[in-house]
């Protein structure tokens, strides 16, 4: 195996992530949803908490291998060229999608950030060190964590917490976790040494993470070290059971491989979705609405998008950036 095929697990695992994207953003706004379901209101670590997570982790799966690709067949500057448009667009796009989470009520009304954004930014860092043998971006992407908590404590503090998706300053603490998860990418590619050293490392990421919660405070609305690194382990280890399952026993959902191929159609299609459950003018339809009429709802929406999903998918159609 190498990073030059396409690997199953990988789209299983993204489609786990947006997957679980969708039902968080569907369940979070909604009162009759026990709260250990949602995101943490700040400290605190939820499911939810690791959604973003897994997919900042499922980018830095390809992010590696698709840019060395990339430069090998088409050189440095169009390489560059074109992992720096693609970040900006999705920058763009994401505050296109903010503007209308604003408009439906889905979003308040100070929302200037979100998701596609927060990943847009956490590409445009890791662009210029991607080229960096991975143990080496190790310790850009632990000294990036660190400045980024200095700058928390001292100053950015209650900006971050009351931001959508932490706002531009959190984006430095997201982009320090794709640069770690694209070296840890590269053990996983690593069939001689990193292979048996993936599995490994990413307990010992999550066991350093754990420790760092007794002095820093796990909290995804704070993007903090703590929360980073705990939920980088945790992203490795779900990762590689999926992998685990695709290897040794070539169990598959296509109903994932479905999801992981179009991510981004499937979350702007759900953007869209959520709007139409906000708009209507009654509580009982949404915000207040009984856990059975949650369950309905739920049920058609992940069934409405996976048709999608496999339709496209079976068409080949894919939706890039």
């Amino acid at each position: 195996m190498g990073p030059n095929r396409r690997i199953e697990a990988i789209d299983q695992f993204r489609g786990f992530a947006i997957l679980l994207m969708v039902l968080a953003d569907y369940v979070n706004n909604i009162n009759t949803v026990p709260a250990w379901i949602k995101h943490a209101p700040d400290i605190g670590y939820t499911i939810s908490d690791l959604v973003a997570p897994l997919f900042i982790f499922a980018m830095g799966l390809t992010f590696g291998p698709s840019f060395r690709r990339r430069f090998q067949n088409q050189g440095g500057w169009r390489t560059y060229n074109h992992f720096f448009s693609r970040n900006l667009a999705l920058l763009g796009l994401g505050f296109l999608i903010t503007l209308g989470g604003v408009l439906t009520g889905n979003y308040p009304d100070t929302a200037n950030w979100g998701l596609l954004q927060a990943l847009g930014m956490a590409g445009l860092i890791t662009l210029p060190f991607i080229i960096i043998p991975g143990k080496y971006r190790w310790i850009i992407g632990l000294l990036l964590l660190a400045f980024y908590q200095f700058m928390l404590n001292r100053y950015w503090l209650n900006e971050v917490i009351h931001a959508v998706h932490n706002g531009p300053q959190g984006a430095l603490s997201w982009g320090a976790m794709l640069i770690l998860s694209t070296s840890l990418a590269d053990l996983y590619y690593d069939q001689a040494r990193g292979k048996r050293l993936y599995a490994g490392i990413s307990s010992l990421v999550i066991v350093v993470g754990v420790l760092l919660t007794f002095l820093i405070p796990i909290s995804k609305h704070r993007a903090s070290t703590s929360y980073i690194l705990v939920s980088l382990g945790l992203s490795a280890i779900l990762f590689y059971l999926f992998n685990i399952l695709d290897e040794r026993y070539q169990f598959r959902l296509p109903i994932l491989t479905d999801w992981g191929k179009n991510p981004l159609l499937l979350y702007l299609l759900h953007g869209i979705i959520l709007g139409l459950f906000v708009l209507p003018p009654f509580p009982s339809w949404y915000f207040e609405a009984p856990l059975w009429l949650v369950f309905i709802q739920a049920t058609l929406l992940v069934a409405f998008l996976s048709w999608i999903g496999q339709f496209f998918n079976r068409r080949g159609w894919f939706l890039q950036i």
